[in-house]
């Protein structure tokens, strides 16, 4: 008995025969256009594995193999595997997908997991690469007091903070896959980019279960406040009490993102507004106030810090954005009415425009208040940048070719907050 699926680019399935149906057990109204065809493969497998075995098919025009699936009880299959690239109108244009042929076998297949692939799942769970959404304006905040002078912070609880918000940032992560995924927005979502948007997949891919998903995100919460409530109880007394309210309102804005009662990314614009707070000015000014030596509130650096974070929050609320364009039709088919539900792609690509302006306008007066004339460079990058996206936008928002944009979107983030870094420094 044989079985032949052909997907597209994105793995999602487009045919299957009936082999197909009777070695997984699904019937193909239940999968094709709905379903992926990592469905069928330990999570473990599809991380370590499946890439490698696509190039090879790209390469040498066929990738053949063992491996072992699992059909829709759970049970294992083992089986010979061959995969080919597929074109819609011969290979001289462009691929279109891969065909997989396979063929059960009797013997036992094992596939060894390596320490990297468990490495990697880890990375996968928590979306760690993610973090440096967080992490750059910590950077930059602790560079522009470096640069400002000596003696102005405290190295240590700078240490902790950084620390802190990765850990926290990780378990709002894995709160949102929870609660996207019990909400049903993962399992409507077809037509999201592989490693760009639609969560982590984790708990669909078998990495984790839902239970195991919360409970990491509990686990992960509580040391986070375990490390919060170390630097509240060694800042200066004067900031303490923003210390606490600045790291309970950033937990809240990024469990009540996705968890109802509020579920905050359902409300027309709250949630990207939670993402704006959360990853500008409340980041920049918490970090200002647990590291700051003396009354935070009551000294100029209060302002700086706020300018600091406020065009690093807003290109982040661009991620989400961007983002939320091939997760639109599962997104308001289970009430996630966020910008892009609400205003459409096209009118939502101006709107990633009046984001761009709003972004270059604030780093611009950022660097006539900070007096920094270096500051000049990563404003100009922003918006030179950041128009190339946009136009990019406007060719592809009903494409998957948007992938490109959602990438350069994360790029235009994390490099405008590298060189503030650098130039807060001087």
């Amino acid at each position: 008995m044989r079985s032949t699926i052909t997907c597209d680019m994105e793995g999602v399935i487009e045919t299957m025969n009936e082999g197909a149906e009777k070695i997984f057990g699904y019937k193909k109204e239940e999968l094709i256009g709905k379903k992926r065809v990592s469905l069928f493969s330990p999570g473990e497998i599809v991380l370590q594995n499946v890439g490698g075995w696509l190039e090879t098919a790209v390469k040498d025009g066929e990738y053949k193999g063992e491996t072992y699936f699992l059909n829709k009880k759970g049970e294992k299959i083992n089986a010979k595997i061959r995969i080919t690239p597929t074109f819609r109108n011969g290979k001289d244009n462009p691929q279109t997908g891969y065909c997989g042929v396979t063929e059960v076998i009797d013997k036992e297949v094992d596939v060894p997991i390596k320490f990297s692939t468990k490495l990697i799942k880890g990375l996968a769970i928590t979306r760690m690469p993610f973090t440096s959404a967080s992490l750059l304006p910590i950077g930059a905040v602790g560079a522009y007091f470096a640069g400002v002078g000596d003696g102005l912070f405290s190295i240590p609880l700078f240490v902790l903070t950084f620390f802190g918000i990765l850990i926290a940032h990780l378990a709002i992560n894995v709160f949102n896959d929870y609660f996207d995924y019990k909400d049903g927005t993962d399992d409507a979502n077809t037509e999201y980019f592989q490693q760009i948007s639609g969560g982590s997949r984790a708990i669909e891919l078998g990495l984790i279960s839902l239970n195991g998903t919360f409970k990491l995100a509990v686990i992960l919460t509580l040391i986070a406040l375990a490390i919060g409530a170390y630097i509240f109880l060694n800042v200066n007394p004067l900031n303490s009490k923003y210390v606490l309210q600045i790291l309970l309102s950033g937990l809240l804005l990024g469990y009540f993102y996705t968890a109802r009662p509020l579920r905050l990314v359902a409300r027309r614009g709250l949630g990207e507004l939670s993402i704006f707070l959360s990853f500008g000015p409340l980041l920049t000014l918490g970090t200002g106030f647990a590291i700051f030596n003396g009354d935070f509130a009551n000294s100029e650096h209060f302002v700086n810090c706020m300018l600091i974070g406020i065009p690093m929050g807003i290109l982040t609320t661009n991620i989400l954005l961007i983002n939320e364009f091939p997760d639109m039709k599962s997104d308001a088919m289970t009430g996630k009415n966020h910008l892009v539900v609400t205003f459409g792609k096209k009118i939502s690509s101006w709107i990633y425009l009046f984001f761009l302006i709003l972004a270059v306008s604030s780093s611009f007066y950022m660097y006539n208040k900070l007096n920094n004339v270096y500051l000049l460079i990563p404003t100009v990058f922003c918006l030179l940048f950041g128009l190339y996206i946009f136009r990019n936008i406007l060719k592809n928002y009903e494409s998957r070719s948007l992938v490109d944009s959602n990438w350069k979107t994360i790029g235009l983030q994390a490099i405008y907050c590298i060189i503030v870094l650098i130039c807060l420094l001087f």
